[in-house]
This record gives structure tokens, sequence and C-alpha cells, in this order.
């Protein structure tokens, strides 16, 4: 018998079994009393840089401050791009992406979703003089959207053409120069954009025939139940409190551009009636 094979196998057992389990991202998160929170960069009015002072601003931002103060600790916000939402949290790079970002199938492989805190509406906006009257009939049709979003997976889901940007600005700026018969976003960015449009560039209307209803959640690295749970306590906390209402009317309620009204609750996502998309 090999004892000293015996002997380093024990010691080996010993220090597996008094090494400790993989901490919960809270845990960090507490330590360096930081929550590194992904935004957009540029997507008005959920995150983008103040013109007077350049810090970054909107729902996203005022949102993830708010998590931040309930948790105990300070809000790093880092810009990304439309699609580095998922990946920025995935690999660590961020804590939570608070970034409009709508639950899909395929993301919900790769990260955690929390309970949603409201229900979304991808819409789709084109010329006022376009013929075209329901999303059936933009089928087989170049429409633009902002690449890797739930607005593009619309466009394919509905059998269309998209042609992506960046950013919705860029979107637009092609259905404005006819390199696109419609262009697919958010309520709040759509109905934006309509009202510019009575009065600069070319005349939009909407689409009232929604292309995707989505639930919007916060992302996390998944298996870190703690956080998981903490954010969704915190979540349902801002909501009876009213706090995430005093920030959507903040930035979308009826005296902004938008004049929209959070009918939603923040409710466990299984309680929601919904498609979910792949």
């Amino acid at each position: 018998m090999n004892w000293k094979c015996i002997t380093l196998s024990a010691a080996l057992a010993g220090v597996a079994a008094i090494s400790p389990a993989k901490a919960d991202q809270l845990d960090t998160i507490l330590s360096s009393k930081t929550l590194r929170c992904a935004t957009f960069a540029d997507v008005p009015p959920f995150a983008s840089p103040d013109p007077k002072t350049r810090e970054m601003a909107g729902f996203d931002v005022d949102l993830c401050n708010a998590i931040a103060k309930e948790i105990g600790v300070k809000a790093e916000v880092k810009p990304v791009s439309v699609e580095a939402r998922v990946p920025e949290v995935k690999l660590g790079r961020v804590d939570i992406t608070v970034a409009n970002l709508a639950y899909t199938l395929s993301r919900a492989e790769q990260i955690q979703f929390s309970d949603p805190y409201y229900l979304a509406k991808e819409m789709l906006i084109v010329p006022a003089d376009d013929a075209g009257q329901k999303k059936s009939d933009f089928e087989g049709q170049r429409i633009a959207s902002t690449k890797g979003s739930t607005s593009e997976m619309s466009i394919k889901l509905n059998k269309s053409e998209p042609l992506t940007f960046q950013d919705t600005a860029s979107a637009y700026l092609a259905v404005q120069q006819g390199k696109a018969r419609g262009m697919v976003a958010n309520t709040m960015t759509t109905t934006k954009f309509v009202n510019e449009s009575k009065t600069k560039g070319k005349e939009m209307r909407m689409i009232m025939d929604p292309m995707l209803f989505q639930p919007i959640g916060i992302g996390m690295a998944k298996d870190n139940p703690a956080l998981t749970a903490k954010i969704n306590e915190v979540l349902r906390k801002l909501d009876t409190s009213g706090e995430i209402n005093k920030i959507w009317d903040k930035w979308l309620g009826p005296n902004t551009e938008y004049k929209m009204t959070r009918a939603d609750k923040v409710v466990p996502l299984s309680e929601l009636k919904f498609d979910p998309i792949p």
C-alpha cells in the first residue's frame, strides 16, 4: 500500500473540505461598497450623456442609483452598446445590467433575470404617407433597428429584413433617408421620433399593431441566488414605495414628450402571460 498517496489524498480532501464555497456576487458588491451597473451608452430617455454635465442621465441611470442606495452602496454606471448588455454581465465586468433589457429565451440561458418591472412593446414607425396599416404589411421589407436588440429580433420574427445600427438615432436617419421602409424600437423611442417628425424632417406615424410584447428586467450573472433575491427584494420595495413610478414620471411620464403612464407592478415572470421570444 502506498501510504504517501493515501496521505496526500487525505491532505487534499482536507483542503477541499475547508475551502470556502464560491462567493455570491452580492458579497463582492457589499465588500467593495460599489454596484457596477451597465446602461445604454446613448439611448435617451434610458441613458445618455447630459449635454451640460456630460454625466450619464436617464431612467435606467436613476433606477441603478436607487437600487444601489437601497443596498447601501455607491452606483458606478458603465455605458455599453446595445449588443454588449448581456456579455458585460455574463463576463463579470459589471454586477447588473439596467438597460431596458427584455427577457428572451436565449438571454435567459446566458444570464439571470430579475422580476420584470414593466411590460414593453416593440413598435414600428413608418413615413406618414406609407400605405401599410399592420405589421404583416411589412413582411419582406427592409426595417431599421439597433444591432443585437429585441427590436431586430421582432423584425426577423415578422419575416422582414433588418437593417441594423449601433444606436436608434442612426436607425431613424436611415428611414428619413429612404434606406429602410420603417424603424422598430420601444414605445418611448418611437413616440419621441414621431413627435419630432411633425416639425422636422419627413413626418412619421406609428403602426398600432405591436411588433412584440416583452417583459423588461435587470440582468445578472447566473448562480448568484443572494444577489438575485436582493435585487428582486429592492425592486419590490421601490415599486411599493412609488419610487419607480417617480423615476418613470420624471423621464417618461405625462409631463414629458413621451406622455406615458406606468401601470405595471413588479411581479415574478411566471405570473405574466406572454409568449417568450427565442
